[in-house]
């Protein structure tokens, strides 16, 4: 059992603005190697980059039919139904085909919905679907199971939902992992998984929790077992791993057993230890930054605060980054409390309060 797609978000990079090409094309070449071709990109991903990327190191370099590509509309740009096709006209292009075997609208929740439900996107989506230049449609989630509920029922058309899951939101009352999942069962929909790893945050344990995993496994990577349990569940088709470096790849490609009782129950245990040991609950996506008027580097100040809650005594450390990043970027202490960052956050975090946190705890 595999069910790894390729997430083309976090991409290996030269530098915060350039990305690794050389390094990306080994790592598509062995994703597809051994058995991928799903991958997954958006019009908003690394401003753009993300789908040229896609279109460099696939679509120009292998047959059409040996991969599948999942691209998604910005629903938060349109302005009418006709920017739909302005923006997808413009995704074929940046990627290369003509076009998608799966096509999103992205990032759906309360406010989203509104302007995706005002300028009819779900029927340019099935319009793409009877021309053929999308083979499957569905749209990307982050809101409660009681939205999630509604959309489906007006929307039944849908193919896919993607939905984040992980073990540590799993039973989350802000995120809703497992709702979210059975609301999608229930209507009888596939589902895909984002931040499987939240960012990162399951790969990095500490210590208590990796211990915990090693006494069962010490072969095993603590990565793996965060995309074993997403593949662990039924209603799971893909599990998107957004990858930085080929020893990712040969990692996630791995044949893949479905979790056991155990193995469920250390992870409730890891689940604890985690949350215990983190202040912040940031996977690093980014999205709080897009409309930052004063540029604030808020998810760089939420990782340096959260290793510091960790390690207390390694201010000494922390604090030498914490002032190169202001150098480069807004102050914490900067944030004018638009709270256009709050709106933006799938984490739903309280980011106005948290900055100024972090500006009493690293000034």
């Amino acid at each position: 059992m595999n069910k790894l797609g390729f997430g083309f978000l976090r991409l290996p990079q030269i530098d915060e603005d350039k990305i690794d090409f050389e390094t990306l094309n080994k790592m598509v070449d062995l994703f597809l190697e051994k058995g991928g071709k799903y991958f997954d990109t958006a019009y908003t991903y690394l401003d753009g980059n993300s789908e040229i990327a896609l279109r460099e190191c696939v679509v120009k370099r292998y047959p059409r039919d040996s991969f599948l590509i999942c691209d998604k509309l910005p629903s938060w740009y349109i302005k009418s139904y006709e920017d739909c096709n302005v923006y997808f006209e413009k995704q074929l292009k940046r990627c290369g085909v003509d076009y998608f075997d799966v096509y999103m609208i992205h990032w759906l929740n309360e406010t989203n919905y509104s302007i995706c439900e005002k300028y009819d996107q779900f029927k340019f989506l099935r319009n793409l679907k009877k021309e053929g230049k999308a083979k499957k449609i569905g749209f990307s989630y982050h809101d409660n199971a009681k939205l999630l509920d509604k959309i489906l029922d007006d929307h039944p058309e849908v193919d896919y939902v993607q939905l984040q899951i992980n073990y540590l939101d799993w039973n989350s009352s802000s995120i809703e992992s497992k709702k979210c999942c059975e609301v999608a069962k229930a209507h009888n929909k596939k589902v895909i998984v984002m931040e499987p790893v939240k960012g990162g945050t399951l790969a990095n344990l500490p210590d208590d929790a990796t211990k915990i995993l090693k006494n069962i496994n010490k072969d095993d990577s603590i990565a793996s077992w965060a995309i074993r349990f997403t593949q662990s569940i039924e209603q799971v088709e893909i599990v998107l791993s957004g990858m930085n470096s080929i020893e990712q790849v040969i990692d996630n490609m791995k044949d893949i057993k479905p979790l056991c009782n155990y193995e469920f129950e250390a992870l409730d245990n890891v689940c604890k230890i985690i949350e215990s040991n983190t202040a912040i609950a940031c996977t690093g996506c980014g999205y709080c930054k897009k409309d930052c008027p004063i540029d604030i580097a808020i998810p760089k100040y939420f990782s340096l605060y959260n290793e510091l809650y960790r390690y207390p005594h390694e201010d000494w450390k922390i604090k030498p980054v914490y002032n190169k990043i202001t150098t480069l970027n807004g102050k914490p202490s900067d944030c004018i409390e638009c709270k256009n960052c709050e709106n933006n956050c799938p984490q739903k975090i309280e980011i106005t309060s948290w900055l100024k946190k972090i500006d009493s705890k690293l000034n």
